[in-house]
């Protein structure tokens, strides 16, 4: 075989092979996209059943401030609980790489929660607010948004945990942060989930005045 074959062959033969393995890296390639795509999908379902949840607080607040005497100070606090929700900022067009961005946002979302649980254990007080038909529609829409986020958040956690372990991943470790690829953060459970929530009514702090 003469020397100009024989160089044909062999940069032939490199030229498949330059082919195959660019065609394996762009698999990698395309399947971490992909991943990373799915997460950033769930983290905006996450974001759009948390935004419903901020959308009923006015209405909701609008309603118990209708009632006689209902309790400003429980108003207030699911109204800046909001407000402090709106604050927080979190990196455009993607979910959270950051642990501590996404700590921020669970503390502020939480905060707002609980600042409705509150609001809705003293609406107990009020049967004349409980017995209107506003309240109880908006009663129910924020339960069912409730567990929509609890749904959510468990999705979106498991999504990013498919995308984390797929850039660990041996070949893609190797490619993962020359594509940009970083790990993205976990919403955490919250200390003593794993114990059932004690639901409690203490209305003897208030007692009606009494009848002259």
């Amino acid at each position: 075989m003469s020397t100009g074959k024989l160089l044909l062959v062999v940069f032939g033969a490199l030229g498949a092979l330059l082919l195959v393995l660019g065609l394996w890296v762009a698999g990698i390639f395309n399947r971490l996209v992909g991943l990373e795509q799915a997460a950033d999908a769930q983290w905006a379902q996450v974001q759009n059943v948390y935004q419903r949840r901020a959308d009923l607080v006015p209405n909701l607040v609008a309603t118990v401030s209708g009632a006689a005497n209902f309790e400003k100070s429980t108003i207030s606090e699911v109204t800046e609980a909001r407000a402090s929700v709106g604050r927080v900022t979190l990196p455009a067009g993607g979910s959270p790489t950051d642990p501590a961005q996404l700590a921020q946002f669970e503390q502020a979302q939480g905060r707002l929660g609980s600042a409705l649980s509150r609001l809705l254990v003293v609406a107990e007080r009020y049967p004349e607010l409980k017995a209107t038909t506003n309240f109880r529609d908006l009663q129910a829409q924020l339960e069912g948004t409730e567990n929509r986020i609890t749904v959510e958040r468990g999705r979106f956690n498991e999504v990013v945990r498919d995308y984390n372990t797929a850039i660990k991943r041996f070949p893609a470790v190797i490619f993962a942060g020359m594509f940009g690829h970083q790990p993205k953060a976990y919403f955490a459970a919250k200390s003593g989930s794993e114990e059932p929530p004690k639901v409690q009514f203490d209305f003897g702090a208030k007692t009606a005045p009494a009848q002259q």
